[in-house]
């Protein structure tokens, strides 16, 4: 990833990644392309499932819990980058759609990007950045209990959803907030 992109948006991100990639795009390439903030969707993805109605499916909130907390426990065991299964890391489908995707998706990382800012960057790195893991282990954790009362486990997918984006966007400030006010 260029520095150039370390220092911009999600929306520039994205749009960079759509224009380095040429052919058929892996979720191995896109994690390489977000370098160590690859751990930042890979909490923003499951948590959103959750969060979608799709979270009101018996064994969505429990399947997304133990894939956060297997990608958290990675991030508390120090590793820069996430690792997948070969398989699931080699997944891989036509340019067109990344760039599609990514053209959908424009209205709402830039709604994102006017959020998240490099602050607070001491919040997103270090110490800090095993604190977020462990937190989110512990937030998967609850979500299975959960899962008996429909759309319960939204709170904790919520509070990981900001984590995520705060991994994603670098900023201290959004993972700050959900503790603060939670």
């Amino acid at each position: 990833m260029s520095e150039h992109a370390k220092d911009s948006g999600l929306t520039a991100l994205l749009e960079e990644l759509d224009r380095e990639i040429e052919g058929d795009i892996s979720l191995g390439a896109i994690l390489e392309h977000f370098n160590s903030r690859g751990f930042g969707p890979l909490l923003v993805l499951p948590a959103l499932l959750v969060l979608l109605p799709t979270g009101a499916i018996p064994g969505v909130p429990t399947t997304c819990a133990l894939f956060i907390g297997l990608i958290a426990f990675q991030l508390l065991l120090g590793h820069r980058t996430p690792w997948l299964p070969r398989r699931l890391a080699s997944f891989s489908f036509e340019h067109e759609r990344l760039t599609h995707g990514v053209q959908r998706a424009r209205p709402w990382t830039r709604r994102i990007d006017r959020l998240l800012k490099p602050r607070l960057g001491f919040m997103t790195r270090g110490i800090a950045y095993r604190l977020i893991a462990a937190l989110a282990i512990l937030l998967a954790a609850t979500m299975v209990p959960l899962e008996l009362v429909p759309f319960a486990s939204a709170l904790p997918a919520a509070t990981l959803l900001l984590l995520g984006l705060g991994l994603i966007g670098e900023d201290g400030v959004v993972t700050l907030r959900r503790r603060s006010r939670g």
